[in-house]
């Protein structure tokens, strides 16, 4: 039985959904390993360009190069191996050596790092700009055993370090800029298996690449805040100026108020996806030094710890700068709101004003008229009398009995009833019973 057959329309985007779980997976790892990492911020050209570039080093090595739909990709190019991720924001770069000779941490030196076996030309020319670098050394319990505490190469004023997975790995740092541009960091691990070491280097590398791109937000942050005090002032003098203000000053007082109120929107619109994205990285950050499992080592700060004390600022002000913007978007929501009922009643109270002018001249116009209906009145009636006249004088010659005097006298009275119910008649029609 063909059971391909029998399954539904498939949804266009299912595999794609189905295999995000499985979107950069760890990577088996074994001690001892020297690790570079590198994450380079790229705009959508810098992201095109970062494929290029990788593909120009897979041709050098006779590889295939990434299709177009690739976000990640893992080469063994014998001389060290690459991990190429592609981000939303930024391009990441991990470079892994075996050392031939193992790796020995006692040295007042750092050990040779990954970076050594990797073509100089092709790394400097990496495109985008680079965000964060990190050395990172993997050692087995007894490589590191001479030295626990690499104190040589690491700043001791600034040493963090924990012991993590239950115990079977330790991790020590000093989140500081080397010399030579990079990070450095030591992992220890005793019993861990290939998966496990593998899970931990990958949260070890994302705490560092996460810790960076969050902080992106602080100097937005900082900036934001100069251009919110400036707007609070002017909102505050906008709300003391509509206090007092009289009705001729209100459109102008509106029209500053609308400038305000799209420089806070534009302020807002630059700034938001920049304090959104820093508070997931945060979030991400801590996730990632849960997942470690980490406990303190005697005298020494933890990961956790450093960055509590560390990244706590620079969160808080993330997150009161964007705190800040909303509240005063929604102030000035509020008062242009406040300021428009009080313009727009005005306006009501003048149009108001305007129609009882113009029911006053209606009334007028209408009595004036009624006067002039009646002269109308007299004058068609005279025409009309004096019609009569000169018809009875003709008459008179073949017989009519009345004189002409006597029949205009006659039929003034009778023609000016005809002629006033005529026009009331016609008014009634033309402007309604109620009029």
């Amino acid at each position: 039985m063909n059971l391909i057959a029998t399954i539904p329309t498939q949804h266009a985007q299912r595999a794609l959904l189905h295999n995000e779980v499985h979107a950069r997976p760890p990577e088996a790892l074994a001690a001892p390993l020297a690790i570079t990492h590198i994450v380079m911020l790229a705009d959508a050209a810098g992201r095109d360009a970062s494929r290029a570039h990788l593909a120009a080093l897979l041709r050098d090595h006779h590889l295939a190069p990434p299709d177009a739909h690739t976000t990640h990709l893992r080469v063994d190019l014998g001389a060290f191996r690459i991990r190429w991720e592609l981000h939303t924001e930024f391009v990441t770069w991990t470079f892994s050596v075996a050392p031939a000779g193992g790796l020995r941490c006692d040295g007042p030196r750092a050990p040779d790092a990954a970076l050594e076996a990797v073509p100089r030309d092709w790394l400097a020319a990496l495109p985008g700009e680079c965000l964060c670098a990190l050395h990172l050394w993997v050692a087995s319990g007894a490589g590191a055993a001479a030295a626990p505490v690499p104190r040589g190469w690491l700043r001791e004023e600034s040493l963090v370090a924990c012991s993590i997975a239950g115990g079977q790995g330790e991790v020590y740092t000093d989140f500081a800029i080397h010399a030579d541009g990079f990070s450095r960091m030591l992992l220890v691990a005793d019993a861990l298996s290939p998966q496990r070491l593998g899970r931990l280097v990958q949260q070890l590398l994302e705490i560092e690449t996460y810790r960076m791109a969050a902080l992106l937000g602080l100097p937005a942050a900082r900036a934001a805040g100069a251009a919110l005090a400036s707007a609070e002032r002017e909102l505050a003098a906008l709300a003391e100026a509509i206090r007092s203000s009289s009705r001729d000053t209100e459109p102008a007082l509106l029209d500053r108020l609308t400038r305000l109120a799209g420089q806070v929107e534009g302020l807002y619109a630059a700034t938001h996806s920049r304090f959104s994205a820093s508070s997931a990285y945060f979030e991400l950050v801590d996730l990632r030094v849960q997942d470690i499992a980490e406990s303190r080592i005697a005298g020494l700060q933890t990961i956790g710890e450093f960055m509590e004390r560390r990244l706590s600022p620079a969160r808080s002000t993330c997150a009161w700068a964007a705190r800040r913007q909303n509240a005063l978007s929604e102030r000035v929501s509020r008062m242009s709101n406040l300021l428009r009922t009080r313009v727009e009643i005005e306006q009501q109270q003048n149009n108001q004003a305007l129609l009882a002018a113009m029911n006053r001249r209606g009334d007028l116009q209408l009595k004036l008229q009624s006067t002039v209906e009646g002269l109308s009145v007299a004058a068609i009636t005279y025409y009309i009398v004096g019609l009569v006249s000169y018809l009875a004088k003709g008459a008179q010659k073949i017989g009519w009995p009345f004189s002409p005097e006597s029949t205009a006298a006659v039929a003034i009275p009778v023609v000016a009833a005809s002629v006033w119910w005529s026009l009331r008649r016609l008014h009634h029609r033309m402007f309604g019973e109620g009029h």
